[in-house]
């Protein structure tokens, strides 16, 4: 095992192109030790989704191996099977009873307004005047809540993003923790507002049948909520920069055909989600490697979906891919609850490009949210002019 190679995802260059370093770390330190955050690193697919599905063996409740956590960190994120299994249950049905299809049609019909309203200007902000207001308004509709305010939601959501690299840099924990208090708050408005049709409905009327604690549901409503917003905004913004430096991707994706392929293969190739982390509750080895009880293993899922042992031409953004087993959405029991609605997001933003007055271009250098767990542009500045 390699030791003297050295993962820095904050580096400039790791954060515009982080997938040559993971190459060079699968190939030559596959299970490698980072000091700084103390924790095993796995590159290799096969690694990455033995541990997301060994749940018996690498915890996500961290409380299973002594640890204390804060009753506002506490939600389905935090629980293990069997534990899990009725939260999660509740929250699948709710979502698969849901109109997504037409909160999609909603959302085309946004993005059209949108591009119509943003066609005669010069140069605008993908990011923010597309991604983000897409994102709140289907997700808002999705758990079926009044909306946010979207500058004060887009702060809550950066705070909480940043959080995720607290092992990198400490002092963003308090700051993380600050958001995840506010958007709290804003669940607890949420529960005592008038009904909705919604998930946050369903999840009120069939809380009673869940034996976990009032705050593990209030918790989880928040969590979903800003999963939900999250993902579909970085994700558009990254699927719009392959567009804009593949224009023959879209164009191919006009191909309704291809959509569903499609969708999942822009998802491996570049998705917002770059790791995950899980705790050994018992010692264990990882190809030749020592997990002793209690450390750390970060799964780098984005790294996975570039391996050549899983993936043909891994490089290559091959849109008819099949079968396509990314790790884009994560694997086993924590896998993302809300992966279905998170694909119908991504087409409909799909659909909405080939409706656009015209191609967007790219207007000038894009900006990186300096991030390492979730892979997000900060600025992109487009065009529809030639």
């Amino acid at each position: 095992m390699t030791q003297e190679l050295l993962y820095d995802p904050l580096e400039p260059a790791t954060l515009e192109d982080p997938y040559p370093l993971y190459a060079e770390m699968r190939d030559k330190a596959p299970v490698l030790w980072h000091p700084q955050m103390k924790s095993w690193i796995l590159t290799r697919y096969r690694d990455c989704r033995n541990v997301l599905r060994d749940h018996d063996l690498f915890a996500r409740d961290r409380r299973r191996v002594g640890e204390e956590i804060p009753e506002f960190r506490q939600s389905l994120q935090s629980l293990d099977p069997p534990e899990q299994g009725p939260l999660r249950s509740l929250l699948m049905n709710s979502l698969h009873s849901r109109d997504l299809d037409g909160i999609g049609v909603g959302a085309r019909q946004q993005i059209a307004a949108i591009f119509e309203r943003l066609a005669e200007r010069e140069v605008f902000d993908f990011m923010s005047e597309i991604a983000a207001p897409i994102a709140l308004t289907i997700t808002a509709d999705l758990i079926g809540v009044q909306e946010p305010d979207l500058q004060a939601y887009v702060a809550i959501s950066e705070g909480i993003a940043q959080r995720m690299d607290a092992g990198l840099r400490p002092e963003a924990a308090a700051l993380g923790d600050a958001a995840r208090r506010e958007l709290n708050q804003l669940v607890d408005r949420w529960f005592a507002d008038v009904e909705r049709p919604g998930l946050l409905n369903d999840v009120r009327r069939s809380a009673p049948r869940v034996d976990v604690p009032d705050y593990y549901i209030r918790n989880t409503t928040g969590v979903m909520f800003n999963a939900s917003y999250g993902t579909v905004f970085a994700t558009a913004g990254n699927v719009m920069s392959t567009f804009l430096h593949r224009p023959g991707a879209l164009e191919q994706l006009r191909d309704e055909r291809l959509l569903t392929t499609g969708v999942d293969e822009l998802i491996r190739f570049d998705g917002p989600a770059q790791g995950t982390t899980r705790v050994a509750t018992r010692r264990t080895m990882i190809g030749d490697t020592v997990i002793e009880p209690r450390q750390l293993v970060l799964t780098l899922m984005a790294a996975a979906n570039r391996d050549p042992e899983q993936f043909a031409t891994p490089d290559e953004l091959v849109l008819d891919r099949s079968p396509n087993q990314h790790l884009g959405f994560g694997w086993g029991p924590h896998s993302c609850v809300g992966a279905l609605f998170g694909r119908i997001a991504i087409r409909e933003l799909i659909v909405g490009l080939h409706a656009a007055p015209t191609t967007l271009r790219l207007a000038g250098e894009p900006t990186r949210r300096r991030t390492a767990t979730v892979r997000c542009i900060d600025v992109l500045p487009v065009t529809f002019r030639n």
